[in-house]
Parts: C-alpha cells; sequence; structure tokens
C-alpha cells in the first residue's frame, strides 16, 4: 500500500508514539475527572476524535500528495499559515486568554493556528534553500532573505505573545540554514541578534523575567510562579526507578498545575520512574534519528531539507518541555508531542510525520 510504503521503521516508530501519547494522556486526564467529579472527559473524546482521527487524515494526505506538488505550492502554504495564524487578532474570532492571543475559538474546541504556521515556515525554508543553495555565502542573497523569512511568522508570534513557539521555529529553521551550506561567519551575527532580541523581550514583557528569576530560585516564589516547577520535580522524584505504577500518579489529583498539558511529562515520570521516562525520550530520539537518516537519503535538497526541519521540530520541542520539567530550563509552556492535550497539536505533528514518511518514499537507490 502506498500508504505504509517508504520507511516502515519509521511508521512503526510514529504508530508506537501514538498509542503511547493516548494511554499516557488519558491516565493523566484522569486527574481532572477526579478534580470536576465528572463521568467522562470531553477532552479525552476530543483527543481520540478531533487528533487522532484528523491527524490521521491528515498525515495521510501529507504522504501522498506528490513532493513536486508541495513544492510547487510552498509559498501560498506559507502565505495561508501566515493569514490562518492572524486571524487570532480579529475581534469575536481570536480567543484571547492567559494574557495571550493564541487561538480561534469554534465553540466546542479552540484551534492554535501557530501549530501550522511551523509546518508553512518549514515547507516554504526548505523551498527556498532548494533553489538558493549555492549563494548562501552572498549575506544579499542568504542571510538578508532567510532573515525575513524569519521575520513573518517571528513578527506574528511576538504579538500574540508566543515566545516558546517563536524560539522554536527559529532554532528549527537555523538548522535547516546552516545544514543547507551557510558559512560559519552567519552563526555568530544569527546568535547576536536572537541574543538581543531575547534581552528585549525578557525588559518588555515583566513575566518573562519572572520565569528566569524563578528558574534560577523556584523556591522563592514556591506557591505563585514557582508552584508549577516545584510540583513537576515532587512527582518526577517521588516515581523513583520504576515508579509508582501507570495511573497511580499522586499529583495529578490534586497539586500539578495541568497534568494533561504542559505537566504530563512528570506525570508519566511519576508514574513509570526513570525508566519509563528514559524509554519514552529514546522513542522520541528514535524517531527524529530515522527522520534524519530519511533526510539524508533524500535525493534533492527540498526533501531532506523537509524531513530535517520536521525531524528537529519534534525533537526540540520534545526536550524543551522535558528540559522545562526538570528545571534544566525556564518554563515555556510548549506542549510534549503525540502526549500533551491539544488535538492542534496532534493534528500538525502528524502532518509533520506524514511529511516525512513522503520523503522516505523518495530516497535515493
Amino acid at each position: 500500500m502506498k500508504f505504509v510504503s517508504g520507511d516502515r521503521i519509521f511508521l512503526m516508530l510514529v504508530l508506537a508514539v501514538v498509542l503511547a501519547g493516548f494511554a499516557i494522556f488519558s491516565s493523566a486526564e484522569l486527574g481532572l475527572l477526579a478534580r470536576e467529579n465528572g463521568s467522562i472527559s470531553k477532552d479525552i473524546l476530543l483527543q481520540a476524535g478531533l487528533g487522532l482521527g484528523l491527524g490521521f487524515l491528515a498525515f495521510s494526505l501529507a504522504r501522498i500528495v506528490p513532493l513536486a506538488r508541495i513544492k510547487r505550492s510552498a509559498p501560498y502554504l506559507f502565505i495561508a499559515s501566515l493569514l490562518f495564524t492572524a486571524l487570532v487578532f480579529i475581534p469575536g474570532v481570536g480567543l484571547h486568554a492567559n494574557g495571550a492571543t493564541r487561538w480561534i475559538n469554534l465553540g466546542f474546541t479552540t484551534v492554535q493556528p501557530a501549530e501550522f504556521l511551523k509546518i508553512g515556515f518549514v515547507i516554504v525554508l526548505a523551498w527556498w534553500l532548494s533553489s538558493h543553495t549555492r549563494e548562501l555565502a552572498n549575506p544579499k542573497k542568504g542571510l538578508i532573505p532567510f532573515v525575513a523569512l524569519l521575520a513573518l511568522p517571528v513578527g506574528l508570534l511576538l504579538a500574540q505573545p508566543n515566545n516558546s513557539m517563536m524560539m522554536l521555529i527559529i532554532a528549527t529553521g537555523a538548522v535547516m540554514y546552516f545544514a543547507a551550506g551557510a558559512p560559519g561567519r552567519d552563526f555568530g551575527i544569527l546568535a547576536l541578534g536572537v541574543a538581543l532580541a531575547l534581552g528585549i523581550v525578557i525588559l518588555v514583557r515583566p513575566y518573562v523575567l519572572e520565569r528566569v528569576k524563578t528558574f534560577i530560585d523556584p523556591s522563592a516564589n514556591s506557591l505563585s510562579s514557582g508552584y508549577q516547577i516545584q510540583q513537576s520535580m515532587i512527582a518526577v522524584g517521588s516515581g523513583g526507578l520504576l515508579g509508582r505504577g501507570f495511573g497511580q500518579s499522586v499529583e495529578k489529583f490534586n497539586y500539578l498545575p495541568e497534568p494533561d498539558g504542559d505537566s504530563i511529562f512528570a506525570v508519566f515520570a511519576e508514574e513509570t520512574g526513570f525508566v519509563g521516562a528514559a524509554l519514552l525520550l529514546l522513542l522520541f530520539v528514535a524517531l527524529s534519528a530515522r527522520g534524519i537518516v530519511i533526510a539524508g537519503n533524500s535525493p534533492d535538497l527540498f526533501g531532506g531539507s523537509l524531513a530535517l526541519g520536521f525531524s528537529f521540530l519534534i525533537i526540540f520541542q520534545a526536550f524543551i518541555n522535558v528540559s522545562a520539567m526538570l528545571g534544566i530550563i525556564p518554563l515555556t509552556g510548549l506542549p510534549l508531542p503525540f502526549l500533551s492535550h491539544g488535538g492542534t497539536a496532534l493534528v500538525a505533528i502528524l502532518t509533520m510525520c506524514g511529511f516525512i514518511l513522503n520523503v522516505a518514499a523518495h530516497k535515493r537507490a
């Protein structure tokens, strides 16, 4: 079948992490059910129906659409993703919550367009790199157009604000740019620009500075800004080597904020311990590593850049989320791919996997 052709190892890894992710999400959702005294969670139904249902439909479409057609449509897909993301700023359409305007309210659920902006950006950058790789040494044909491409999604995400998604896109774009042969000189320029931009964001947005302070000393605000990271560390630590047992987390019932969202890794680590957490991380590494192998076997730069970009998006986001839960970096708000609550994120991540499998079907003999 064309659907499963390309790279069966990658497909099996995708299916494994999807099944594991839904089981972990369902367990974490039990904590919210207990808090709300509910009999069944609408979130579980939405995650299964919309997230997995639409996700595998998008996965199938991304797998079977000819790469040549994707390449021709790249600028239009990018523009469409920008316009879709900009809809959140239209009164009556966008939903403002928790100090940010990132969602479109559909009544029965919400959609976060920035998840598709990631896809549009990787596709258009792969398209641009495929025709400009020999000109990257020239700043006028390399660095400046690259920064211009970055500026469009970065501007939208800053306005929402969605700083963590912005940094994810910048990091992924940089990997694709340098993998295509950009000179090392540009790395210093980009690093300086990103550092200056982060400094400005921290200065003008007090909550970002508060997160940095909490990261430095979580115990200083243990009942406010430091509460989530402290409870996360308690959950992870109490899991020990083998964990309390699947479904047996204590933290998810009364203490840990967003046990089915940003904090889902902490719930899983409490239930399965160091061994389970390590196996989950290895699964993410294996999935992304296989995607990078697929990128290396692509016969052209467009397919290779596409698979590389999506593979790094997955692994970057996973390790950013896990690192935040372990107190290695400040809290970001990025969900854990395949696991955290969010049908939009699940549809987007499965779409990326479909594109990677599509590239695998065109590998060099």
